[in-house]
């Protein structure tokens, strides 16, 4: 694994894989690097003209590239249902990459009572995951990626207020989003294995990395914080590093569920990619049941 990059992801031929915010960011990396290795595409994106920009400018990378772009609002648990009911055939890896980070005020909560980062970023994903495991499990070397990140480590899990309803701060609430994703990601593996299923859980986190999802978070901050967040992303790890340790999850062989990637650099903020723990919050099997329950109730979406 040592100064792992995208040249040494083994060849992807004859798999289907499904990145969701495929349109930009880390996500667009990892969509045009399994493409560029031979797998097929489906970009699921909520904007579908940003999808069809990024399908074709990996068409242009690579001549020949098998890719489509569906749409799927994470945001809406009938949009998410309809993706997974219109979506034909088998699928060997799901990337839940897509995600939002907001810091001002309370957004509109989603379509379905959720908190949007709790919705989008942890129960979104968890859905899309239990509707499209029957076509993973029948599918070659099956893998599902969570896409975790190193804020995960800053909250506590709190079942009675998942929604940030007591008091809402936008970095509190989307440290606890990840926090939840990462439970279910770990979750998932456990109950993986439990049943004897064949496909593989595993997590990654990019680090701090230079994408579109800071200058989003930042766009209802006044002038001078919107300023002094695009001067802080200046040291920040390019989006192709920051895709790497999703890429490797998702594409290296022998994997065991439950693995953790990341960069190795200080504090995991960047550097080539390596094996991190999550935090023990997240690795609690106890809160796994818990939160994999409320998640199946919050959602109608109950497997294994």
């Amino acid at each position: 694994m040592r100064n792992w990059t995208e040249e040494q992801m083994p060849d992807q031929h004859g798999r289907r894989a499904v990145v969701t915010g495929a349109n930009s960011g880390v996500g667009r990396v990892t969509a045009l690097e399994l493409a560029r290795h031979g797998a097929a595409v489906v970009l699921a994106v909520r904007n579908v003209a940003a999808g069809q920009e990024a399908a074709g400018a990996i068409r242009r990378a690579v001549p020949g590239a098998e890719v489509e772009v569906r749409k799927v609002d994470l945001a809406s648990l009938a949009s998410i249902r309809a993706f997974a009911a219109d979506l034909p055939g088998e699928v060997d890896l799901l990337v839940n990459n897509a995600g939002v980070a907001l810091t001002g005020k309370r957004p509109p909560l989603t379509v379905d009572g959720f908190d949007q980062q709790m919705g989008i970023n942890a129960l979104g994903p968890y859905a899309l995951t239990g509707l499209l495991l029957d076509r993973l499990a029948a599918g070659k070397e099956p893998r599902v990626v969570t896409l975790s990140s190193l804020v995960h480590r800053w909250r506590g899990l709190d079942l009675d207020d998942l929604m940030s309803e007591r008091v809402y701060r936008g970095p509190r609430a989307y440290a606890l989003s990840k926090l939840v994703g990462t439970i279910l990601g770990l979750e998932l593996d456990r109950r993986l294995r439990a049943t004897g299923s064949l496909v593989v859980s595993v997590l990654a986190h990019p680090g701090m990395t230079r994408t579109n999802l800071t200058p989003r978070a930042m766009a209802d901050q006044n002038r001078l914080m919107r300023a002094l967040s695009r001067v802080m992303s200046l040291p920040l790890s390019r989006v192709e590093a920051g895709a790497r340790p999703q890429l490797y999850a998702a594409t290296a062989t022998g994997l065991r569920g439950g693995q953790f990637f990341g960069p190795r650099g200080f504090q995991e903020l960047r550097g080539p990619v390596t094996e991190v723990r999550a935090s023990a919050q997240a690795l609690d099997p106890g809160n796994g049941r818990r939160m994999w329950a409320q998640a199946a109730r919050l959602t109608g979406v109950t497997y294994l």
